[in-house]
């Protein structure tokens, strides 16, 4: 086990509430530009000119770009500290829904996701970063969950509304008005975010490339955070998928349903997340013991839903689409139980690091599942229910690396404690066999 940092004691200051709250905010707006083309993106198949497979280039393009950040974000979070990243993160987020909006080619289209991309990559880690030094151990995990149910509320606004927005007054004033608010919303991060309760920010001083390295491979090689990439992996990308790209696609021309009843039907997704999002995270709170339980639960279920929806001859009825997106929505919340594995595995000086390499996994997932999507699509005319066994795949690969790494997380912490170290209670608590409930004795 690495050492650990003294944790957060006592409770969040009011003043620790209002600055989470002021990042929340930051990603709230994150996620309504990372998901705006789930329901813009056959208006921007007729914009650009293009088919499936180019259509799942801005996707795949947008998020590549997120998940090869996510941990360099860490380490600039780490040595500059959550402020400054999440004022630049505003920044790139408001240049690239401006280029979007003005993009009248598929290339300078392509370079906007882009830009968006990474202004989205500097956010969570950010705010996750934030929650763990203004917040105690013990509430990491609600309030994670609480920052994932305001960042539905993004992507609440990327569904309907934007919708109406789109059929209004248009592409140009919508994208526009929203890249410029987030623009503005950066002097209030500057104002009001602070790093630590006692206001200190890191000291950046030369870079040194050999130690950073060091530091990622530090953070990689702890069994935990390695649990952690392979449970965000598993559980986000099914609905990320469906969310940010193939969702309003799949229903509409794959099963026949007018384009607002598929915008609806996804605020299914958005629905599930904000209240599972803060279930999960009060249920691992008080029992860390849970949280794999409730990972395996979740992958299984998935299975079956998948099973279902891919099967499923002819159109599939409402009354069997709103109980699989609701329960596929809970995979966000499910999620987040990686990010609490590396907060509880890596001292607080390099989560951010772990953190970064957590929120890989899920984003490499959906890189993947999305261009694969997009290239079957292409090469069987539109056959929806062959593209979508993508899912299927990267859901058994993700489940299967997982198990071998909670296999060695559980070694690992035995040998630790077999070896006299002190193992942190929640990461004590979590460790939890489904046939013998035994459970490491205090160090």
């Amino acid at each position: 086990m690495p050492p650990q940092q003294a944790p957060v004691t006592g409770k969040a200051s009011r003043r620790s509430w209002l600055i989470w709250f002021t990042a929340a905010i930051v990603y709230l707006l994150s996620v309504f530009h990372r998901t705006s083309f789930g329901v813009a993106g056959l208006e921007a198949a007729d914009r650009f000119g293009v088919g499936a497979a180019a259509l799942s280039t801005f996707t795949v393009l947008q998020v590549g770009v997120y998940a090869a950040m996510q941990i360099p974000t860490g380490v600039l979070v780490d040595r500059f500290g959550p402020r400054k990243v999440l004022t630049a993160a505003l920044l790139f987020l408001g240049l690239g829904q401006v280029l979007v909006a003005l993009a009248g080619s598929y290339a300078l289209g392509l370079l906007a996701r882009g830009v968006l991309g990474f202004g989205d990559a500097l956010t969570f880690v950010s705010v996750l970063r934030l929650i763990a030094a203004h917040f105690p151990g013990r509430q990491y995990a609600v309030v994670t969950s609480f920052t994932t149910a305001i960042g539905f509320l993004g992507n609440l606004a990327a569904t309907v509304p934007l919708t109406l927005l789109l059929a209004g007054p248009g592409w140009t004033p919508t994208f526009l008005a929203a890249g410029l608010v987030t623009a503005v919303y950066a002097a209030v991060v500057v104002g009001r975010v602070r790093d630590t309760p006692s206001g200190a920010t890191p000291k950046a001083g030369p870079v040194d490339a050999r130690q950073l390295a060091r530091q990622i491979r530090t953070a990689w090689r702890v069994p935990g955070t390695r649990l952690g990439f392979w449970v965000h992996f598993s559980t986000m990308f099914a609905p990320n998928v469906l969310t940010l790209l193939w969702g309003v696609p799949f229903l509409v021309q794959g099963q026949g349903r007018p384009a607002a009843t598929a915008s609806a039907l996804l605020t299914v997704f958005v629905f599930g997340s904000m209240i599972g999002g803060p279930l999960v995270g009060s249920v691992i709170s008080a029992r860390p013991g849970t949280r794999m339980p409730l990972v395996l639960a979740y992958l299984a279920g998935a299975a079956a839903v998948w099973a279902v929806l891919l099967s499923w001859p002819g159109q599939i009825p409402v009354g069997v689409l709103v109980p699989a997106f609701a329960f596929l929505s809970l995979g966000g919340p499910a999620s987040m139980i990686g990010f609490a594995l590396a907060r509880d595995y890596n001292p607080l000086s390099w989560v951010g690091t772990a953190t970064g390499v957590v929120n890989v996994g899920g984003f490499v997932a959906t890189t993947v599942t999305a261009l694969v999507i997009g290239v079957v699509l292409q090469l069987t005319g539109g056959q929806f229910r062959v593209a979508l066994l993508a899912v299927v795949a990267l859901l058994v690969l993700g489940t299967s690396r997982m198990l071998v790494w909670w296999l060695r997380a559980r070694a690992e912490l035995f040998a630790a404690q077999e070896r006299g170290e002190q193992v942190p209670v929640q990461v004590r608590r979590h460790v939890w066999d489904a046939a013998t409930r035994k459970v490491p004795a205090p160090a």
